[in-house]
C-alpha cells in the first residue's frame, strides 16, 4: 500500500496540509489505497492558525511508489536539518515523488531538487523562490507544475488540485473524478488549463434525474446499458430520457458512456496497456472500435 508522508515544519498552514491529506484520505475510502503519515523534526508542530499538531519524529521506510509532501508555512524561511533534506533528495533519487505545496517548494530547493526543473509557488513569493534558486525555472501564474517527479503548487486551494492530479496519475481520471465529487469539488483543474474529466465537465446542470442517470452510467460504464434500462431507472420513456439527457449535458446517454470509456482507455494506454487490453478493460467490443474513436478524437 503506497504511503503519503507529510513533512510538517513549524508554522505550517493548515489548508496546505489538510487539503491534500483529505484528497488522499478520500481516495483511500473509495478503495484507492494509501496510508498517511505525518513526520517532523519535533513532536509538536505549531500552525499559523494556532492549532498545534502532533507528528512522529521517525520516518517510515520509503519506497519508489510513495509520496513525500511538504506543506507550506509562513515566513521566515525554515531550514530543515541536513538529514531531513537528504531524505527528500534520496527519495527522489530512488524513484519517488516529492511534492512542495506553496512555500514547501523552498524545502525542495534546499534539497537541490529544483535545479534545472520547472516549478512554482504562491504568487507572492515567486520572486523570492527565483532569487534563492537561480537554477530553477520558476513558472508564474500556474496552479502546479510536475517535472520529473518534483511537483510544486501555488498553495492554499491549489493543494487540492495538485493532490487530485497525483491521484489521477496513479489511479486514472475516473478515480480522481470520484474523489473530487466525494469532496464536492466541482472541477479538477490542470496545472495550466481548464481540463476537467468527463465526469465533471457535464455536471454543471441542475436536472436531478439526469444527475442520477449519470451516476448509474459512471458506475457501470463498462457494461451494456440499453436505453430501456435507463428509462426504467428514470421512470420515464426512452424518448424522454434522451431528450432530458441531451438538454442537460449536450450528449445522448450512449455518447456519454462512450466518452467515459474512451477517457479510461486513454489513461490505460498512457500507463502502458496494449490497445486490445485497454479496449477490453474500458468496455469496448474490440480494439478496432477504440482505434476508430481515438482517430476521430485526435483529428477532430
Amino acid at each position: 500500500m503506497p504511503r503519503v508522508v507529510f513533512l510538517l515544519v513549524p508554522h505550517v498552514h493548515l489548508l496546505d496540509l489538510a487539503g491534500p491529506a483529505q484528497v488522499f484520505s478520500a481516495a483511500d475510502d473509495l478503495g484507492y489505497s494509501h496510508t498517511l503519515h505525518y513526520v517532523s523534526e519535533r513532536q509538536q508542530v505549531p500552525t499559523v492558525q494556532g492549532l498545534a499538531l502532533g507528528a512522529s519524529t521517525t520516518w517510515p521506510d520509503l519506497h519508489a511508489g510513495d509520496l513525500v509532501v511538504v506543506p507550506g508555512w509562513r515566513a521566515p524561511v525554515h531550514t530543515p536539518t541536513k538529514a531531513t533534506l537528504r531524505r527528500l533528495s534520496d527519495h527522489h533519487a530512488a524513484g519517488g515523488t516529492v511534492v512542495g505545496v506553496c512555500a514547501g517548494a523552498d524545502a525542495l530547493g534546499q534539497a537541490g531538487l529544483l535545479d534545472g526543473r520547472r516549478c512554482t509557488t504562491l504568487h507572492t513569493v515567486q520572486d523570492e523562490l527565483a532569487r534563492r534558486y537561480p537554477k530553477a525555472r520558476v513558472q508564474r501564474d500556474v496552479l502546479y507544475v510536475d517535472d520529473e517527479r518534483v511537483v510544486t503548487s501555488a498553495g492554499v486551494a491549489s493543494g487540492l488540485d495538485v493532490a487530485l492530479h497525483l491521484v489521477n496519475k496513479r489511479h486514472g481520471p475516473y478515480a480522481a473524478s470520484r474523489v473530487a465529487r466525494a469532496m464536492i469539488v466541482h472541477a479538477r483543474r490542470s496545472g495550466t488549463a481548464e481540463q476537467v474529466s468527463m465526469l465533471l465537465r457535464r455536471r454543471s446542470h441542475v436536472d436531478e434525474t439526469v444527475h442520477h442517470l449519470q451516476d448509474v452510467i459512471e458506475s457501470r460504464f463498462t457494461e451494456a446499458l440499453p436505453l430501456r434500462d435507463l428509462a426504467v431507472i428514470a421512470r420515464c420513456s426512452e424518448r424522454t430520457v434522451t431528450r432530458l439527457f441531451r438538454q442537460a449535458t449536450g450528449l445522448t446517454p450512449l455518447a456519454y458512456q462512450t466518452a467515459l470509456r474512451l477517457e479510461q482507455a486513454e489513461y490505460l494506454i498512457g500507463q502502458g496497456a496494449t490497445m486490445d487490453s485497454a479496449a477490453r478493460q474500458a468496455g469496448f467490443h474490440d480494439a478496432r472500435t477504440l482505434r476508430r474513436l481515438r482517430s476521430r478524437t485526435h483529428t477532430g
